[in-house]
């Protein structure tokens, strides 16, 4: 007899026409009873909240675009160094601008175009803005890069791991967990470090004020991201051997 072994693969058969339709069918009425009870959830909330039944069809628009586009801005970060890609970096920069757009017409109706209203009585500073402009300091770039080392170890930022819970990956269950501990966490210890000088800046920059106009900081926000945007395409194009 022989020592060596001899190996078996074993195929797995493949589904009939009828077994994909059937499959098909029971998604089409399983997909079909999930909307409708969503929808229903979303017309109990909107008798305890005014704008509950908007928030929750947001919610479900903005998750079936992440989940189709496969949009994740830890990815955007990750596949260039990984594999090369900048389909995700170059949308995220277009998401950026887009919505730099928006924040800036809203910014500017509360600044006035000549930022007269900013610093006076009615806005005396510009964490009252849209936006959500905060104060950064040493504590934004070690929570930062804390933050990319978790993201890509668990497989996503925090609307790719809400995306994937969704999709039913197990890790992003466990990852969920932590990261609401660390933002705990992070919440607790954010009034011991806004009393060092050194770990928190007092005042927020604003590029409007600080470049002294809106004109100086579309032309400063805009031609970063079209710098960024050409750097991510050319280095995707030569990773992918198209230059």
């Amino acid at each position: 007899m022989s020592d060596s072994t001899i190996s078996i693969k074993r195929s797995t058969p493949k589904e009939t026409p009828e077994q994909r339709a059937r499959k098909r069918i029971i998604q089409f009425i399983a997909s079909g009873v999930v909307f409708v009870l969503y929808i229903l959830l979303a017309a109990f909330v909107q008798t305890k909240n005014p704008q509950g039944a908007y928030i929750m069809m947001i919610g479900l628009g903005f998750g079936y675009i992440l989940q189709r586009s496969r949009f994740c801005f830890t990815a955007s970060m990750r596949d260039p160094v990984l594999t090369g890609t900048t389909s995700l970096t170059k949308a995220v920069i277009i998401a950026l601008a887009v919505s730099s757009v928006g924040y800036m017409a809203l910014q500017m109706k509360a600044t006035g175009f000549d930022l007269a209203k900013l610093g006076s009585e009615a806005l005396p500073n510009v964490s009252k803005l849209p936006g959500h402009v905060r104060d950064a300091g040493v504590h934004t770039v070690i929570g930062g890069f804390l933050f990319g080392i978790g993201a890509v170890i668990a497989g996503g930022c925090a609307s790719g791991t809400l995306m994937r819970m969704g999709e039913g990956f197990v890790q992003q269950w466990i990852a969920i967990i932590f990261f609401i501990i660390g933002s705990v966490i992070g919440m607790a210890i954010l009034p011991a470090i806004k009393s060092v000088p050194f770990l928190y800046q007092a005042t927020p920059v604003y590029l409007p004020k600080l470049l002294g106009g809106w004109i100086p900081a579309l032309i400063f926000q805009f031609g970063m991201l079209f710098i960024l945007y050409i750097i991510a395409d050319i280095y995707g194009k030569k990773k992918a051997g198209e230059l």
